[in-house]
């Protein structure tokens, strides 16, 4: 009778510690995808939403798959949704959000910030946060460097609303936002010519990894049916969703990512071959074709240095240093970019064989990241280049 007592106590003692066990939470990301489509892109929005509600699909009920969707509908306020298994669960509009602008630009700074606030206050996340910025972009430039051209996310208003002559978001502003919010596990810029050096260097404290091209996309953007799930895979995203979203655009897209802790030690051996680059006759110019570039804003033929601001960053050290310099700085590049998808050409709006037929692209001279060169060039556009870049952190850390 005793030992049937002893063991009826055993139980329930385990069972008390089974209860006294802390609950096991799920892991739970959220997803931001801040679609700044008031301008030319604004067609492609809505087929990109559809393919969001596809995709969310395959991804856990716990995770929060959130949507800023801002197009350039003259009768349609921007909103805010969840959505979950196919279905909008969640719809806030502006002005639940306490967004109270005249005109609701999406690159209004405010308003970003107001947008990922209440994202970030309403669903929370343990397991990461990841933003994808959906719209038109100018890699590093700002403003004053190419007309209307300002880094992200044009918008224009209700007055002109397809219309790609309104205001954008700068990096360093992003950068600004960002620093307020949760930092992020990665974001993925959906966007043209994201991937330069500049730019990645400017976030690299809001953000784990930067994933995106450093050429121009296509219009239609990223498949997102098949990469809305991989945003949500606790390891390996990054190289998922290049995946993904190369097998849409099969030899027409270069793709990378970027591990932003790297970013330190690239500056640093960036510095030092510049440092040795400056001391040569011709310094940092560049007066031929034979280097790679991912934009040419010429519109009167092939390459020229004033409209060249986006050099692949390997292809051009390459040229510039000895082979053991050049090596040494490639292992150093090798750590940062973790993954990459070399492409022969990519869609752009421009004719390829006019505006890129000065050079062949190959995998051994694609790096996956571009980098800007001050030029001594006198015109207005080098001018505006040579000044804004300074603006930039990456600047002070590799070329002063």
């Amino acid at each position: 009778m005793r030992k049937l007592i002893a063991i009826f106590c055993v139980a329930v003692m385990l069972a008390a510690c089974e209860d006294d066990k802390p609950e096991v939470l799920k892991p739970v990301r959220t997803v931001v995808v801040y679609m700044s489509a008031e301008n030319s892109l604004s067609s492609f929005a809505n087929m990109d939403f559809r393919e969001i509600i596809e995709g969310s699909k395959l991804v856990a009920d716990e995770h929060n798959l959130m949507v800023w969707y801002d197009r350039a509908m003259s009768n349609e306020k921007p909103w805010l949704c969840r959505i979950q298994k196919g279905v909008i669960t969640d719809s806030v509009s502006i002005e639940d959000m306490g967004i109270s602008t005249e005109d609701e630009l999406s690159s209004d700074p405010k308003v970003f910030e107001q947008v990922l606030r209440y994202v970030y206050d309403n669903y929370p996340a343990n397991d990461g946060y990841g933003l994808v910025l959906w719209g038109h972009a100018t890699g590093w430039t700002l403003r004053d460097s190419i007309a209307y051209s300002r880094g992200y996310g044009i918008d224009n208003g209700h007055n002109n609303p397809s219309s790609n002559s309104g205001y954008w978001l700068n990096i360093p502003t992003i950068r600004k936002v960002l620093e307020q919010m949760p930092k992020q596990t990665f974001i993925f810029a959906d966007c043209c010519n994201f991937m330069c050096l500049e730019s990645i260097y400017e976030l690299r404290n809001v953000a784990d990894y930067i994933i995106g091209s450093p050429a121009e996309i296509p219009d239609y953007g990223a498949p997102y049916n098949t990469v809305v799930p991989t945003m949500f895979e606790h390891e390996g995203f990054a190289k998922s969703i290049i995946d993904k979203y190369s097998n849409a655009y099969p030899s027409s897209l270069p793709l990378s990512a970027v591990k932003t802790s790297e970013m330190e030690a690239l500056a640093a051996a960036t510095r030092n071959v510049l440092k040795y680059i400056a001391t040569q006759p011709e310094g940092y110019a560049v007066k031929d074709s034979t280097i790679h570039y991912y934009y040419d804003g010429n519109g009167y033929g092939p390459f020229s240095p004033e409209y060249s601001i986006f050099f692949d960053a390997g292809d051009y050290i390459r040229s510039r240093v000895p082979e053991a310099d050049y090596l040494q700085w490639n292992e150093v590049l090798k750590r940062a970019v973790v993954y990459k998808y070399f492409s022969p050409s990519w869609l752009t709006n421009q004719a390829w064989y006019r505006y890129y037929s000065d050079f062949t692209m190959t995998e051994e001279k694609y790096h996956g990241v571009s980098m800007f060169v001050p030029q001594d060039l006198d015109t207005y556009y080098y001018k505006t280049y040579n000044r804004d870049i300074k603006k930039f952190q990456w600047y002070y850390h590799t070329f002063e």
